[in-house]
């Protein structure tokens, strides 16, 4: 595990960091019916990232509106809203939020705690750095790309139909796919 003292990030800034939600995306992929895979986003999310003056000592927090489901298939999408899936009635929202930051080759892991449906489970991210920068409108801008993968039913999302040929409808791994721009708050 490398210290602080050898991470050099160039144009890094230590400060409190914003989603721009316009040049973001979380997204997700399932395995359907064994032989493809659905791909589906969320349209509404917020995060806040605190940079601090370590990069390692870091730490960010998400929440995820779960009515803001697309995977382009309105009947699918209100199916995953159901109880069958999310529950957004009583399980409006899913969060995130890390409990550490290390280094792992060219990439960081932000270790953290996800909560869907109740059950809060540790899964870290792959975070690949994009970069620091300015921005034409006077701000500064940081942007990641972050993958994961959860096994679905360990958040109680149990659906499933069985299929005449073998295996299931969905797939219980779930892959995780973000990209994230973060706009530094002005003091």
């Amino acid at each position: 595990m490398s210290t602080s003292a050898t991470i050099t990030i160039p144009g890094y800034v230590a400060g409190t960091w914003t989603v721009d939600p316009v040049h973001s995306e979380v997204g997700f992929s399932v395995r359907h019916m064994m032989v493809s895979k659905v791909r589906g986003k969320f349209t509404s999310f917020s995060a806040t990232m605190v940079t601090a003056e370590d990069p390692l000592q870091s730490s960010v927090k998400a929440t995820i509106d779960l009515s803001s489901i697309t995977t382009g298939n309105e009947d699918r999408d209100n199916h995953i809203r159901s109880a069958d899936f999310f529950e957004v009635d009583t399980y409006q929202t899913m969060t995130y939020q890390s409990t550490g930051i290390r280094v792992d080759g060219d990439d960081y892991i932000v270790d953290g705690d996800l909560t869907l449906k109740g059950v809060t489970k540790p899964v870290p991210l792959r975070v690949e750095l994009g970069g620091f920068g300015p921005d034409p409108y006077g701000g500064t801008r940081a942007g990641f790309s972050a993958r994961a993968e959860i096994n679905r039913r360990d958040f109680g999302v149990d659906f499933n139909a069985a299929l005449e040929t073998g295996g299931l409808v969905v797939a219980d791994k779930v892959a995780i796919e973000l990209e994230i721009e973060m706009v530094l708050d002005k003091a």
